[in-house]
């Protein structure tokens, strides 16, 4: 069983106009028996007392949660898993909706990690993005975590965003740094489906800055986090020594993870699996006795292989050589020959001491990269 826990709060008070995660509008839904049926959930996958080393908490918005129903949350975390020493245990919060009080339930209760969805600095374009914080909430919300103890802090930025330009980003990017905060994430807007910004994008209503000023913008984010000490430990995660997140690179490195709530995905045994996604359906199957599983497959081994390098090439230390051969009981450049002399004679990727690694140019066409490992045996 897995020593790492994801939970998933799809509530929010509102919905961002590029998000297409498993979420609803807070407003009129059955909050407090939803936790519930999540408690519960936890009894049908884990017997009481499973030890943790990692704990992740995301949305949604957690913290769009009231500090009672944190409490009742956290009360039903801290009765089922016992963190172990050192453990990380993370909170997604929303720089609006995270008050002194609630930050005191999850202090009380071992959480020592938030990750603030920030997004950018530019009340313009927060308003534009469908965000319900101002950077105000940003720095009153960052204040009043590290008042309370709680350091370990990471912010995300979005770049690319519509009428964004190259000065915006920068100047977004200053600012988040001179918080000084231990991590920082940066990812470039991704534009999915059955989301506002896809359905202004149909219509020709969406001006994007286009691929060169996108380039242009991640190659900033590594200067500036480089210049600033923190290291770029992943493609879009960037943190003082010490300070990365754990919880994450348990992900990239394809280890398996409980996934628990309305639509979360987890990993277990070698079995992929996925939750179902409407609330009052997920309740439903809860209280009737079932686990909530809405798919599930068994991963094969070559599906394994491809999702080693498709995912720990994400990290700068890359994959190592030594570590697939002990965990497949194959050579990792002779079952990727074609896809790793491919992308090393263009320079994307390159073997330092048996890790195969993104190169600086391989890191701007990082996603051309991983999609050449898959599907290949």
């Amino acid at each position: 069983m897995s020593s790492s826990i994801y939970i998933h709060i799809p509530f929010c008070h509102h919905i961002c106009h590029y998000c297409d995660f498993n979420k609803v509008f807070m407003k009129g839904q059955p909050v407090e028996k939803y936790i519930d049926m999540l408690i519960r959930e936890f009894s049908m996958k884990t017997n009481e007392g499973h030890r943790v080393k990692t704990v992740f908490v995301g949305g949604g918005t957690p913290t769009a949660l009231t500090a009672a129903q944190l409490e009742q949350l956290c009360e039903g975390i801290s009765r089922h898993f016992q963190l172990e020493e050192g453990a990380e245990y993370t909170f997604e919060a929303n720089p609006g909706d995270l008050t002194p009080d609630k930050i005191q339930v999850l202090k009380n209760h071992g959480v020592n990690r938030l990750s603030f969805g920030v997004q950018s600095f530019n009340d313009r374009l927060l308003e534009r993005i469908g965000r319900g914080h101002r950077s105000s909430d940003v720095y009153r919300s960052i204040e009043d975590a590290q008042k309370a103890g709680i350091t370990n802090l990471s912010v995300d930025l979005i770049y690319a965003l519509p009428d964004q330009t190259l000065e915006d980003f920068e100047d977004t990017l200053k600012k988040a740094i001179e918080l000084d905060l231990p991590h920082y994430s940066g990812y470039s807007l991704i534009v999915e489906p059955k989301t506002v910004f896809y359905n202004l994008m149909r219509k020709g209503k969406l001006p994007l800055p286009g691929e060169d000023a996108e380039a242009a913008m991640y190659e900033l984010l590594m200067k500036q986090m480089e210049a600033a000490g923190r290291s770029q430990y992943e493609i879009s995660n960037f943190a003082l020594p010490g300070f990365e997140s754990e919880h994450n690179k348990v992900y990239w490195k394809n280890e398996s993870y409980l996934g628990l709530g309305a639509g979360a995905h987890g990993y277990i045994d070698g079995v992929r699996y996925s939750n179902i996604g409407p609330v009052n359906k997920y309740i439903q199957s809860v209280e009737e006795g079932n686990e909530p599983v809405l798919h599930s497959a068994l991963v094969t081994l070559d599906e394994k292989m491809e999702e080693e390098l498709f995912l720990g090439l994400r990290m700068s230390e890359g994959v190592s050589g030594d570590t697939f051969l002990q965990k497949y009981g194959k050579e990792m450049d002779q079952v990727f020959s074609g896809p790793i002399q491919e992308m090393t004679k263009r320079h994307l990727l390159e073997f330092d001491q048996n890790r195969l690694k993104l190169t600086k140019e391989g890191r701007f066409l990082g996603n051309e990269v991983f999609q050449a490992f898959l599907g290949i045996n």
